[in-house]
């Protein structure tokens, strides 16, 4: 039996409103899904912020322990030269770079001379010509360049010696910069020699050994390598 007029005007308002119904949860369905989307966007862009700050802190951390360790290494690495004379240092173990010699210098300069123990009751000073050198003959008041090695006159064990460091010493001579047996011995020595030069405790530094100085009797062996 075909539907009347009525029937068909309600049928139509029906259809009108599921439609609106079905529109209505869709919105619904799409906001809920953008909302989920936009929050799971925050939670990654959370995460991934996070996840840099810790980088970012790692690499700070990572640079301060860095520069510690290379301060550290810097104090570690410091040295001292050796003053004009004899310093009383301990010899170090590294093997030092040949010096600078003087033209027409004796080869036996450029290598750490071995110094043994004297003999006997050492009364005065006594210098002992091991290489004669070529040069001109050092003045009161000049500057001279040596390297030298010092040890004790008794025993021959060395306290001091310009070799350990590498660095000649130079300082001015007959004038009181260096102990008296230098001030002493090294006027007149020809530039390019090597000499040996035992003082007597007065001549040196006494019998005292405050301070860890060397007391005693004492020997050199001096090389003057250059003299102004």
């Amino acid at each position: 039996m075909p539907a009347t007029p009525s029937q068909q005007g309600v049928d139509a308002v029906s259809e009108r409103t599921q439609n609106r119904a079905q529109k209505s949860e869709r919105r619904l369905a799409a906001q809920l899904a953008a909302q989920k989307a936009a929050e799971a966007k925050r939670r990654r862009q959370a995460w991934a912020g996070g996840l840099a700050g810790v980088a970012v802190v790692a690499v700070l951390i990572t640079v301060f322990v860095t520069i510690g360790r290379n301060s550290d290494g810097d104090e570690d690495q410091t040295s001292t030269a050796s003053s004009a004379g004899p310093s009383a240092s301990a010899p170090g173990a590294q093997t030092p770079p040949a010096p600078q010699l003087p033209a027409g210098a004796d080869p036996a300069l450029g290598s750490k001379p071995t110094v043994a123990a004297g003999e006997g009751e050492l009364k005065k000073l006594v210098v002992t010509p091991l290489i004669k050198g070529t040069g001109p003959a050092v003045k009161k008041g000049q500057t001279i360049t040596t390297n030298y090695v010092g040890v004790f006159y008794k025993d021959g064990k060395e306290f001091d010696s310009s070799w350990n460091s590498g660095q000649p010493a130079s300082f001015a001579i007959g004038v009181g910069q260096v102990i008296p047996g230098w001030d002493q011995g090294l006027v007149g020595v020809t530039v390019g020699s090597r000499v040996q030069l035992d003082l007597p405790a007065e001549l040196a530094y006494g019998n005292d050994a405050a301070g860890g100085r060397p007391a005693g009797p004492l020997r050199f062996v001096v090389d003057v390598l250059a003299a102004q």
